[in-house]
């Protein structure tokens, strides 16, 4: 007898995600391992669980579908089924690159349809297939995930005409500030005019960590970690900053430095 597929579901949307774990543990042939709110948690349960099947989101805020595929990376990504309520010219590419996808609102012969090519999918064990069309559908966007020698190794900084470049391991921390971001790096702050998400898909995971939504860290500047208000944590840098790390955050920490908390 064939051993059910682990499905992990990713849906931001309380009550679509509800729907969509009751259809699939109506099949048989499917388990369902684990349930995301948030591409992070996404992210880290991927990581962790290694399942057979993904059923992914694309709108979802901080981090989207497209930036989870970009996270594990284009090579290491089960199989997806993705999922989305409006996104055209995701679906012209879906279709381009014969990726499953369910467009909300689906009913439930199209999520049958879906999961079934899904399934047969997986089963075919045809891996190198579905990575191939994920790079392509990464890389028609323009947001192929940069390879190891492609991570940022200095930043541009504009201040009144002159550019000057910033070392990214000078960097101890980065803040959000509306569509610009703050480089905190040797006890000055350097704005330039980058999203964090962008900037993120940037940086070396292995480096750099997103602790909230509004911050992220230099892992080799953290000195320790502090309890905080409603379970949040604060990691204290070495210069003595303090920055918040969410409680949705410390287990994809917890994954990254390779202990607990």
């Amino acid at each position: 007898m064939t051993k059910p597929l682990r499905v992990l579901v990713v849906d931001d949307e309380p009550v679509s995600r509800a729907g969509i774990v009751a259809l699939l543990r109506a099949d048989p042939d499917l388990t369902v391992i684990g349930e995301c709110g948030d591409g992070a948690s996404a992210v880290a349960a991927i990581r962790r669980d290694e399942p057979d099947l993904v059923l992914l989101d694309i709108q979802m805020p901080e981090m989207d579908g497209f930036d989870v595929v970009r996270a594990i990376g284009a090579d290491r990504m089960p199989p997806v089924v993705f999922v989305t309520a409006h996104d055209r010219y995701a679906l012209d590419a879906f279709r381009v690159h014969a990726l499953d996808y369910l467009l909300k609102p689906f009913d439930d012969e199209a999520f049958e349809r879906a999961i079934r090519r899904a399934k047969e999918l997986v089963r075919s064990v045809d891996a190198a297939r579905v990575n191939r069309h994920l790079a392509a559908l990464l890389a028609e966007r323009g947001d192929a995930a940069p390879g190891p020698d492609a991570w940022l190794s200095r930043i541009v900084v504009k201040n009144r005409g002159a550019s000057t470049f910033l070392a990214v391991d000078d960097i101890d921390w980065i803040e959000s500030a509306d569509y610009c971001v703050r480089l905190h790096a040797k006890g000055r702050v350097h704005v330039v005019r980058e999203t964090m998400q962008r900037l993120e898909a940037r940086l070396d995971p292995r480096k750099f960590f997103r602790a909230h939504r509004s911050g992220i860290v230099n892992l080799d500047r953290i000195r320790e970690v502090q309890p905080a208000f409603h379970g949040d944590l604060l990691l204290v840098l070495t210069t003595g900053a303090q920055v918040k790390l969410a409680r949705t955050r410390r287990s994809a920490l917890e994954e990254v430095l390779g202990q607990s908390l």
